[in-house]
């Protein structure tokens, strides 16, 4: 099958993940960055705030443009995939329609909900014009419908076969993402994830930390000895959630969120996936036995002072999350797999 892709090309990005596993399942697949059309708009503090805030509704004209000349490089086209897009409108979409394939429209974040503001008011008035609209939250689902979707495919997020492959051996790793406690992730102004960091520190747990802005936290002093570095990518992200005894997972309640990427991550590299306790992680893992969780910061300090005292039992349940992880067929091949078995059942293709 043919496909054109529209999406991020960073090679560390999750769409570019996804690319790849297409092009692993024997499509012919182009990759196309929609951001190339309308970089100098973007670049810049208050250029991309704007857009941001105005949904980049005024960039459509420059996109649509874009689109045509991308369309006009392919001679044959069986399926146009659109990955987040935030930067296709309603006349966008319209223009990739043109091609005559069907076009699917995958996003992980939470396009119909509160949080980014007027993010997605782009994407939000073309959803009625996809022919499959694929989103990981129930909430989006429910939303995306009463928007006028009318093909809305619900999925798990997913882990990449490839990307976070685990090592061979321990020994492989390197000591510097060695840890007893890992915890991967950005600082966010209101998620609070360092009022809970700070308190396992303060009960004694030995915490590290990577991600980006967390100088930013009012708590930095005390965290600082924790940090291990900025955001990580590639084997240096394996070798640290691998490297460690137990990996925290925290979600980001502005997106509404009852699972995250790390929650399909974490396990599928080896790590022991530690996180709040949700109706989608007690659907994914067996409690206990396969992960563990909890209700609030003092649950997990207790949760994590028994395990760093029980390796049989820590081993026991990482090497039962790896086996569930992967049973659970939740790999972008997986995933890519179901969308387009969608498509085919909706003779879309």
């Amino acid at each position: 099958m043919t496909i054109v892709y529209i999406g991020d090309d960073n090679p560390s990005s999750t769409s570019f993940h996804r690319f790849l596993a297409l092009k692993r399942l024997g499509h012919l697949v182009t990759i196309y960055n929609p951001q190339d059309a309308c970089k100098e708009q973007l670049q810049g503090f208050l250029g991309s705030k704007i857009h941001f805030r105005t949904g980049y509704q005024f960039l459509q004209n420059r996109i649509r443009k874009w689109l045509t000349t991308v369309l006009e490089k392919q001679k044959t086209v069986d399926l146009i995939w659109v990955d987040s897009g935030e930067l296709i409108g309603k006349s966008a979409l319209e223009t990739l329609k043109i091609a005559g394939a069907p076009v699917v429209l995958y996003n992980v974040d939470d396009p119909t909900g509160k949080r980014d503001g007027g993010r997605f008011k782009s994407l939000l008035r073309a959803l009625p014009f996809y022919d499959l609209v694929v989103v990981v939250r129930t909430e989006s689902e429910k939303e995306c419908r009463e928007l006028g979707a009318s093909n809305v495919l619900l999925v798990y997020r997913s882990y990449d076969e490839e990307a976070h492959k685990p090592y061979d051996t321990l020994a492989e790793i390197p000591t510097q993402f060695q840890s007893e406690i890992a915890f991967i992730g950005t600082w966010m102004r209101y998620e609070k994830r360092d009022d809970f960091l700070l308190k396992l520190i303060q009960n004694g747990l030995p915490v590290a930390i990577w991600g980006d802005r967390w100088q930013k936290s009012p708590h930095w002093n005390a965290l600082k000895a924790h940090y291990r570095g900025g955001a990580l990518g590639g084997r240096d992200y394996v070798a640290a959630i691998q490297g460690a005894k137990l990996c925290i997972g925290m979600l980001s309640k502005g997106n509404r969120d009852l699972h995250t990427q790390r929650s399909l991550e974490i396990p599928f590299i080896g790590g022991l996936f530690c996180a709040e306790r949700t109706s989608e992680h007690t659907e994914m893992y067996q409690e206990d036995e396969e992960a563990v969780f909890w209700n609030d910061v003092d649950e997990c300090i207790l949760t994590c002072r028994d395990l760093l005292g029980n390796e049989p039992k820590r081993e026991s349940i990482r090497r039962a999350g790896m086996r569930r992880v992967r049973e659970n067929k939740v790999g972008n091949e997986d995933i890519c797999t179901r969308i387009i078995e969608e498509l085919k059942r909706n003779q879309a293709i």
